[in-house]
């Protein structure tokens, strides 16, 4: 491709990136309009809400080694199309059943929009220099609708009924399908077979059942059916594993793992988000919990640092253009490190800027690893493995949030709990409600519980941040190690191949 249809395709690709944060940040705020319209229960809010989520991780892998088979522009359209019909049926949906089957096929064909555009970048950008800042410009565009989403979608709303947030998505699916097949190119493995639908089955019976354990101990602690949950889906991953090692032709080729720079960014990519998602998610509730701000002003106030990540994201590649890449990561993650120390030292009746500078020095920080890190992803692979590779790179980081929440989140939790100081005399109902969680504690109206809590939660936040900060230096370690090979990215990198792999032993389908 020319260079300036290249960017003007990349333009094109950022549409879809912008429109999922944008629908993941909006639909929060619609929640409470949804599920009085359609009065949803418990169960049926939550099913809504997760569902999208779950189909996106389960079919990540199947989406980008489809692509792969039929092609990646191709693939992109059909889940754009998908998308904005469901949005559609989504906005004017009628019942329960309705909404959270459409938010089901969002969750399918939103599956089909990462990986195809990673790997369509892939394609569009052979020069490693330019495919480092398109992916750091990809990213830029995701962070920047999870900072105008809150803003955009609380406007939305108080002018529109909640339909509107899914009908944010049909305008943008609109243009990817006329500019699509005007400005991306088509590429595909030539030489690949068919989809092995068994092993589609085992990578759903392996990812939806660890997922779903891993938001069930998040939400609601250990408990026997998450726990056989993820028994079940570790169990199924060891036969998806196998079928993999066995198949000429398999839905994941697991020697991808063998190169040395696809293994430690998917492992870093992993556990950082292990690390932002769980301190993240404690941030924005000590914002509204123990601050006072309100959803809105919560919003305001995190801009500063989605902004600070975007900076960061486009000055990684030309800073390893001169840096190894190892380096440029290493420094990123002891950037971030020094960001949550300073959370440790966070109080009750801290000023909420204190929050937000310790998180804008950690929010910078992370930006490294996160660009680089999927540019080493699509990069170190052959260019008809780009689809596998972009939804290996999607896969590591949905579980990593999902890890985080469910980690970092029981780990606060119990801290919490531990830490909670309640005033003497308080009664015992009040005081089962406030060893619950801080939001519980709050509706029981008593001030001194109140304060009680505030403090056991902020305690729980300063833990979880210092926990964070001694795997982020430890992961500083890691990546010199796993990534010291991989050259600065101005250079063109070294055949980074494994030692050749004895032909499979093909099974019957």
């Amino acid at each position: 491709m020319t260079n300036r249809r290249a960017w003007t395709g990349l333009a094109v690709l950022a549409l879809p990136t912008l429109l999922l944060s944008l629908d993941m940040s909006v639909l929060y705020l619609a929640l409470p309009a949804m599920s009085a319209d359609l009065d949803l229960g418990p169960t049926e809010q939550l099913w809504a809400m997760d569902v999208y989520g779950f189909m996106i991780a389960g079919f990540l892998v199947t989406m980008g080694t489809l692509g792969d088979r039929i092609g990646r522009r191709r693939l992109l359209l059909i889940g754009g199309a998908a998308f904005a019909v469901a949005s559609v049926v989504a906005a004017f949906a009628d019942s329960a059943a309705t909404l959270i089957a459409a938010r089901a096929v969002l969750g399918i064909a939103g599956a089909t929009l990462m990986p195809s555009t990673l790997a369509l970048i892939s394609t569009m950008f052979t020069d490693p220099r330019a495919r480092a800042s398109a992916i750091a410009i990809w990213m830029s565009c995701f962070m920047g609708g999870m900072t105008v989403g809150p803003l955009a979608g609380g406007l939305l709303l108080e002018t529109f009924w909640w339909g509107a947030a899914f009908l944010l998505g049909v305008p943008v699916m609109v243009v990817l399908l006329i500019a699509g097949p005007l400005l991306l190119p088509e590429a595909r493995d030539e030489a690949a077979g068919r989809l092995d639908l068994a092993s589609v089955a085992l990578s759903l019976g392996t990812v939806l059942p660890v997922v779903y354990a891993l938001k069930e101990f998040a939400t609601a602690g250990p408990a026997l059916a998450p726990l056989a949950a993820l028994v079940v889906g570790l169990g199924v991953g060891v036969l998806f594993v196998r079928r993999q090692l066995r198949l000429e032709d398999p839905l994941l080729d697991l020697r991808l793992f063998r190169r040395r720079a696809v293994s430690g960014a998917l492992g870093l990519n992993l556990a950082g988000g292990v690390v932002m998602a769980g301190t993240f998610l404690l941030a924005t509730q000590w914002f509204q919990l123990v601050a006072g701000l309100s959803v809105l002003q919560a919003g305001l106030i995190l801009a500063p640092l989605q902004l600070a990540m975007i900076v960061a994201t486009n000055a990684a590649p030309r800073l390893a253009g001169r840096v190894r890449p190892a380096f440029v990561i290493a420094g990123g993650l002891a950037l971030a490190a020094l960001g949550l120390v300073a959370l440790t030292g966070l109080a009750a009746d801290s000023s909420p800027w204190l929050l937000v500078g310790a998180f804008l020095v950690t929010s910078m920080g992370v930006a490294a690893p996160a660009a680089l890190g999927t540019d080493l992803v699509v990069g170190s692979v052959p260019p008809e493995k780009a689809g596998s590779a972009g939804a290996l790179s999607e896969t590591s980081g949905e579980m990593g949030i999902a890890l985080g929440v469910a980690t970092l989140g029981s780990l606060a939790a119990v801290v919490y709990r531990s830490t909670l100081d309640l005033p003497a005399g308080t009664p015992t109902a009040t005081a089962d409600a406030a060893a619950q969680s801080l939001e519980t504690a709050a509706r029981t109206g008593d001030p001194g519980v109140l304060d009680a809590a505030r403090e056991a939660f902020t305690t729980g936040l300063a833990t979880t941040a210092g926990v964070g900060a001694v795997v982020f230096l430890a992961l500083c370690g890691v990546a010199i190690w796993a990534l010291r090979a991989v050259p600065p990215i101005t250079a063109v990198a070294p055949d980074d191949e494994p030692e050749p792999v004895p032909a499979a032993e093909p099974v019957a389908a």
